[in-house]
């Protein structure tokens, strides 16, 4: 086994932290008969020769020993090596050139050519997996049929390969992923295609197995996405109720490993964890197919995910609210029903459950109204004090910090009262301090306890960790009374973030207004910080408190200079936006920001001009070519837009073309932030505001 592995010049290869020579030592406890060096070996070969999906000389030097071991059924976890495999074989590089390009200044580039070699080796060497699919071991013949569809270089004659396997293989998953490997063909060789959507339509329907079905539908619809049938969600939602209510499913195959201080082998005790008591956990996968398949078809998907959260399946619960979090963040629809089951949730025993409730409750901020009445029932069930025991969390997102959080967030003032007890506790959340913003007056009383905690603080190099959260909150809540405690902040900043500091403490003592004039004599001091995010703070201060310019215009006008960095011009222009007609003077220093290549410097100055002279002319121009521009800028010009109200009737089919689009404007393919949700809410609620505005003449 391993014949030649000594001949390689391994020293001289090498993988992401350095020379290869550790790389025989690797491949040796690939085939080993102790499953945690098995493991442990795995890990270091995804860890560093094949670290992040890249491939490296010392990558392409194991292929040939990588299909040795998967060729010997005396190894044992061969369905690993397997996967291994298909990852290092399977990259397909779209433009080879513009590869190059970006990494070709980068003493760690891997060539583009790397990735070529990878999977012509690997295609050379394919055959080994076409007597996998009939291996004795399940978790093999689970991983062969996607190394099949993925490397083998005759599609044709691995489809029907495939098919034939499918007729005789009684392992529930391994059937799945026979399945999955023939959607994959038909994506990648369009000759194929209309033959095998054909099949997986007669497939869907002919099939006993409704698990085999679902699969069949999903990769139909991933396969033929316009194609679709419409009657796809009374469909699955049948094909759902019968694999629950059939004998049972299966797990992953494979039995318990020896648990390993690896990231492969904590990533295989989460899923684990996470199939654990399911009769059908696979269901997941071919929902996430097939709601990609359906893509904007947003009625569809919403209809189908109400479906599953009424289902007396906890698990189909359960992918429905992770399934959802995925529909929400990208697009816009009537999700009150699905936020009000959701809600429902918090009240189910499994712990699981719950968690992935409270998790999708947190990032919906305003959306998450429908689910306050449960929200608010979860944690009047909670104590407030109580240790958690082992099945139940208080501090994490399945428990009632989660669950505060987003009751704060959808601006319903019952959190009040439980804010305030969350503060008289040793740590809080720091998001709950940053969720106090939306709820009112109400919100007023927790003015106090944020001015103790704020006390507490040590003025050393954590402060501004520690304090900034405290400051924001304070300035939600207009807890002038803190005025001593901001104070003591501002003058007591170490040089550790000491203008980040303050910047924060100014922005608390804007909030505060005339309640500030205490600070006034800082303020002026720190009009001429030399620090533009600073000195513009202060003089936003200022202005709050004493609503005299004399000072405030020229130490704002002297970071619109000619040289000034574009962050410092943005922060000049936006404080002399928010004086606003009282610092009409400023004008003229304004408009070169309108000709700039910095694109927000010349949304800030447009609208900085805009709200400070009222004139539109030169404005709005500028802030309709940067909407087309720069997605991530609309919701800055909408809020300008409304306050131009019939001015900005130019802007009027812009803004109905935004208000009639589905997809989020910020929506991101395989990212996403905890306030996305919130931010294109508020863009569309600036849009209807400035539509309205347009229309009537009004504000």
């Amino acid at each position: 086994m391993l014949t030649g592995i000594e001949e390689v010049d391994w020293a001289s290869l090498g993988h992401a932290y350095g020379p290869a020579d550790d790389v025989p030592e690797l491949l040796r406890g690939l085939a080993s008969a102790d499953p945690a060096e098995r493991e442990t070996a795995l890990d270091g070969m995804y860890g560093a020769v094949h670290h992040q999906g890249d491939v490296y000389d010392s990558t392409l030097a194991c292929i040939p020993f990588l299909l040795e071991l998967v060729a010997d059924p005396g190894v044992q976890d061969r369905g690993c090596i397997v996967e291994l495999l298909t990852s290092i074989g399977g990259i397909e590089l779209d433009d080879d050139e513009e590869l190059d390009e970006l990494g070709a200044e980068d003493d760690e580039f891997i060539p583009a050519a790397n990735y070529a070699m990878a999977a012509a080796a690997i295609a050379a060497g394919a055959d080994v997996f076409l007597g996998l699919v009939a291996d004795a071991d399940p978790e093999v013949r689970l991983a062969a049929p996607c190394a099949l569809a993925s490397l083998h270089p005759e599609p044709a004659r691995v489809l029907t390969l495939l098919r034939e396997r499918l007729t005789v293989e009684r392992d529930t998953e391994v059937r799945l992923a026979l399945v999955a490997a023939v959607g994959r063909i038909a994506l990648r060789h369009a000759e194929l295609r209309n033959e095998t959507v054909d099949w997986l339509d007669w497939l869907a329907r002919a099939a006993h197995d409704p698990g085999l079905r679902l699969a069949a539908l999903a990769q139909r619809a991933r396969c033929a996405p316009g194609d679709i049938p419409d009657d796809v969600v009374p469909w699955v939602t049948s094909l759902l109720e019968e694999i629950r209510t059939s004998a049972g499913g299966a797990g992953a195959p494979g039995g318990e490993r020896a648990a390993t201080p690896t990231l492969i082998g904590q990533v295989r005790e989460l899923l684990e964890e996470h199939a654990a008591g399911r009769p059908a956990p696979w269901t997941e996968e071919l929902l996430r197919t097939l709601h990609s398949a359906l893509d904007d078809r947003v009625d569809d998907r919403i209809a189908l995910i109400v479906a599953q959260l009424r289902s007396p399946d906890w698990g189909q619960r359960s992918d429905a609210i992770w399934l959802c979090g995925g529909l929400i963040r990208a697009w816009r629809g009537r999700y009150e029903e699905v936020v009000r089951l959701v809600g429902a949730q918090l009240q189910d025993p499994e712990p699981r459950l719950r968690e992935a409730a409270t998790s999708f409750l947190e990032r919906l901020f305003e959306l998450g109204a429908p689910a306050a009445d449960a929200l608010a029932g979860r944690l009047a069930a909670m104590p407030s004090a109580t240790p958690p025991g082992p099945h139940q969390a208080f501090a994490g997102r399945s428990g009632r910090d989660g669950a505060l959080l987003a009751l704060a967030r959808a601006g319903d003032t019952r959190a009040v009262p439980l804010l305030a007890r969350a503060l008289e506790e040793p740590e809080v959340r720091r998001e709950l301090l940053y969720a106090m913003d939306g709820l009112g007056p109400s919100a007023a009383m927790l003015a106090q306890p944020l001015r103790r905690r704020l006390a507490e603080v040590e003025l050393d190099e954590r402060l501004y960790d520690r304090a900034a959260p405290l400051l924001y909150a304070l300035a939600a809540v207009r807890g002038a009374q803190a005025l001593p405690e901001v104070l003591r902040v501002l003058r007591g900043a170490p040089a550790h973030r000491r203008d980040w500091v303050r910047e924060a403490a100014l922005r608390t003592l804007t909030a505060f207004g005339p309640a500030a004039r205490e600070a006034v004599p800082d303020l002026r001091r720190l009009l001429a910080a030399e620090s533009a995010a600073v000195a513009t703070a202060a003089a936003r201060a200022l202005w709050a408190a004493e609503g005299d310019r004399g000072d405030v215009l020229p130490a704002l006008e002297r970071w619109l200079r000619p040289g000034a960095s574009g962050t410092d011009w943005c922060a000049a222009a936006q404080a002399l936006g928010e004086i606003g007609p009282a610092a009409a003077s400023a004008a003229p220093a304004l408009l070169p920001g309108l000709a700039s290549r910095d694109l927000w410097v010349r949304v800030r100055g447009a609208a900085a001009l805009w709200r400070v002279s009222g004139d539109a002319s030169a404005a709005l121009p500028v802030l309709l070519a940067a909407w087309e521009e720069n997605r991530h800028a609309r919701v800055d010009i909408a809020e300008c837009l409304a306050e131009m109200g019939p001015a900005a009737s130019d802007a009027q089919l812009v803004v109905l073309t935004e208000l009639t689009r589905r997809r989020r404007h910020n929506a991101r393919e395989g990212a996403s932030g905890s306030h996305d949700i919130h931010v294109d809410e508020k863009l569309l609620t600036l849009c209807r505001a400035a539509l309205a505005r347009m229309e009537r003449g009004t504000f």
